[in-house]
């Protein structure tokens, strides 16, 4: 994982069955456009995390191509119905390959 890079998640511990639930998201990324410059005048490459994805027990939540504006530490909220029992995969992807995951599981009350 690159330095300062570090994924958060809240998602509640359990729900009913067809219960949306809502789900918060945000990772710390300095997130680089790649226009600016640095004091020597040159292009500062662009990082940005350009991908982020959920699933739930392998179906697919939400699925966010980010671009260049995107803004640094970027978090997303969105509802998620619980069908039943079992874990949310959460997977950011860096324009440097990494590849930031983090899971939470979801019990059924």
């Amino acid at each position: 994982m690159a330095s300062g890079v570090k994924p958060r998640v809240k998602v509640p511990k359990s729900a009913a069955v067809g219960e949306a639930v809502t789900i918060k998201t945000l990772i710390s990324h300095n997130m680089e456009s790649g226009q600016r410059k640095d004091k020597q005048g040159n292009v500062i490459p662009r990082s940005i995390i350009n991908r982020f994805t959920c699933e739930f027990n392998g179906q697919s939540v939400v699925d966010i191509k980010m671009e260049p504006a995107i803004s640094t530490n970027p978090y997303f909220e969105f509802n998620a119905t619980v069908p039943e029992a079992g874990e949310f995969v959460f997977t950011w992807y860096d324009d440097d390959g990494s590849v930031y995951n983090d899971n939470k599981p979801i019990t059924i009350a």
